[in-house]
């Protein structure tokens, strides 16, 4: 697959790396931690593409957007995608979070509730449920300078053992590149998810319909992701489930036709 040249857009003292493509209401998809590029395979999907305005973008701190000093929190993270979208003349859009985007993703709804339609929120860094000991060893082997090392027992903890393969196949480079970008994930973005302040009384405010995505092999990894699905399930006021069959925390990865599909499906039932 040919990789399409992102435009480069300045927003408020910061420069995002972009594409949008397409007509009709507009996705933007918020890629999580790590992989700047998760959703790159997404976005050709026929489910999904020509059928919607799609929006996919590097944060700050990932591959060619610009890096910024200091933290930057999930409300900063959240600002930034809605900077973008005014920028592109986006007044509403679904919005796809995974992992700690699913956090942005949720935080934009509570910042910006006009500008959000929908939410998809695919296996959400939910930090009420810890991540549990691979997180701290693999901030162990990044403060030792290790940082591929570091990258490697994070993945593996998150998405399995055998997640490389998967990655390499569906996105060649990404594992470079999530090296590249080591110190924005464990030095800014895991400090902005333990500060960030979400429980009952925040999802109560999250009123715009809400698709909670599981893997359903995510269990045989770390039951981590069915205890935050469950959390979602009873916090949030308008949420459905959606467990993707035979697939990790990679999801979209494993299965993109399906992960398509669902998000499509979910768009038709609640236009904006």
């Amino acid at each position: 697959m040919r990789q399409r040249q992102l435009e480069r857009a300045a927003l408020d003292g910061v420069e995002l790396d972009h594409e949008a493509r397409g007509l009709g209401e507009a996705v933007v998809l918020i890629h999580a931690g790590v992989c700047a590029d998760w959703f790159r395979g997404l976005v050709e999907e026929p489910a999904l593409a020509g059928r919607y305005r799609l929006v996919r973008y590097h944060r700050v701190g990932y591959a060619g957007s610009s890096r910024v000093e200091g933290a930057v929190g999930v409300a900063d993270q959240a600002a930034h995608c809605r900077s973008l979208l005014r920028h592109l003349g986006i007044g509403r859009a679904h919005v796809v979070g995974h992992s700690s985007s699913a956090n942005m993703a949720m935080q934009l709804a509570l910042d910006a509730p006009a500008t959000v339609g929908s939410l998809a929120l695919l296996e959400t860094a939910l930090l009420a449920v810890p991540t549990g000991p691979f997180g701290p060893q693999a901030l162990g082997r990044y403060q030792a300078g290790d940082t591929a090392g570091a990258v490697d027992a994070w993945m593996r903890g998150v998405c399995g053992a055998g997640y490389r393969e998967v990655l390499d196949q569906a996105l060649p480079g990404a594992f470079d590149q999530a090296v590249a970008d080591a110190d924005t994930f464990f030095g800014q973005e895991l400090p902005a998810l333990r500060a960030w302040s979400f429980g009952q009384p925040e999802a109560g405010r999250v009123t715009q319909p809400a698709l909670a995505v599981l893997g359903a092999r995510s269990r045989e990894v770390t039951p981590v992701f069915d205890q935050r699905h469950e959390l979602l399930l009873a916090w949030l006021p308008n949420v459905e489930p959606f467990v993707l069959p035979d697939a990790t925390h990679l999801l979209h990865l494993q299965d993109p036709g399906g992960m398509a599909e669902a998000l499509a499906a979910f768009f038709a039932r609640h236009p904006l």
